[in-house]
Formats: C-alpha cells, structure tokens, sequence
C-alpha cells in the first residue's frame, strides 16, 4: 500500500487543520489505521488510531478533545481533525497502515507516507 499525507501547513496557535491520507495499491477498509508524528530532534510517537470499522479510536493522551480521526472506505481514505492546535503539536504528521484490522498491537504500525509538516505559531 502507498500512503500520500496531506493538508499540513502553518497555522496560529488555536487555529485548527484537517489532515488527509489517501491509500492506494490496495484497500484499506479492512485494516486499521494511524497519525504518527515527528518533531525535531524527537522520536516519532502515535498521535490517533481507528479501527477498520472506524468504531474503536485511539489518542494519545496530549490530544484526546483536540484531535478527531476519521476514514472514508469508499474514498480508501483516512482524515485527522485538528483543532485548538498549540505549538507543541509541531512536527511532521505520517500516515500508517497495520497489517491487522485493530491497532493493537500498536509498534506493528508501518508502510510510513512521506510525511505531511504541521507548523504551529504562538
């Protein structure tokens, strides 16, 4: 599978930005998906999960009220709302794919987009 982020870009402290990931080469309706993220001189942590059938979530706990994650199987499609956005969400946000269809475990996420950068002014 290729994943392709985008809608990143810049945006004040508050402001909000939807993230798209589109797949292709393969569906994704049956397998789980994530937002991962990456800051300068930072490893790169999950952000949010969703099951195949978008009924169970996952969020990292510096997100959880902020940060919405969605898919489309029709459009082969994952999509992460971000709002109240605050400097420290910075960094560049991947797409990933996981063999199965929940996201547990969750070190078993991979086939990484190239990334897509989120920069947050204060």
């Amino acid at each position: 599978v290729q994943l392709v982020e985008s809608g990143g870009g810049l945006v004040q402290a508050g402001g909000s930005l939807r993230l798209t990931c589109a797949a292709s080469g393969r569906p994704i309706s049956s397998h789980a998906m994530a937002w991962f993220r990456q800051a300068p001189e930072k490893e790169r942590e999950i952000v949010a999960a969703i099951s195949w059938s978008g009924t169970g979530k996952y969020y990292q706990d510096s997100v959880k009220g902020r940060f919405t994650i969605s898919r489309d199987h029709g459009k082969n499609t994952v999509y992460l709302q971000m709002d109240s956005l605050k400097p420290e969400d910075t960094a560049v946000y991947y797409c990933a794919y996981h063999e199965l269809g929940t996201y547990y475990p969750l070190e078993d996420f991979g086939s990484w987009g190239p990334g897509t950068q989120v920069t947050v002014s204060s």
